[in-house]
């Protein structure tokens, strides 16, 4: 079984483990057979925080659901389901642009997307858990595998 270390899993899909989603069961089900915390940097847990607070204000969730999904994630971080990793953010932020100057002309990508990409490379994660397309294809340039549960 592989651990979620080896995990990078990226806010689009960690969000849906508290926002109502088409995918949310899938990532749930993948999140139990992993069998182990999911790794995020300060930057993934910021951005699962802004996610939250987007469902209310796009209408997804209401006061108390949003109250209700940041209880949820202050749960799972204190009963170890997330695990918060520390990150050199200035080696992260050279490799962001190290690696935007190789793959950004062809890819498209944005700066956001590739600090979660440069962020799974120093974190030494080998699978990278995305839902977004431009992602997923820097991922795989760089040599992560990818997965969209």
């Amino acid at each position: 079984m592989a651990t979620a270390e080896q995990f990078y899993v990226d806010s689009s899909v960690a969000q849906t483990l508290y926002v109502p989603g088409p995918a949310s069961l899938r990532v749930s089900r993948w999140r139990r057979s992993i069998g182990d915390a999911i790794p995020l940097t300060q930057f993934g847990y910021a951005e699962l925080t802004n996610a939250v607070a987007q469902a209310q204000h796009r209408h997804i969730l209401d006061a108390h659901g949003t109250r209700a999904a940041f209880a949820a994630l202050a749960h799972d971080l204190a009963e170890g389901h997330l695990r918060l990793h520390d990150l050199l953010w200035r080696r992260a932020l050279d490799r962001t642009a190290e690696l935007s100057r190789a793959h950004t002309i062809t890819l498209g990508t944005r700066t956001l997307d590739v600090l979660h990409v440069a962020s799974a490379l120093e974190l030494g994660a080998r699978t990278f858990v995305t839902y977004d397309t431009r992602q997923a294809a820097l991922a795989k340039a760089v040599g992560l595998k990818t997965l969209a549960p």
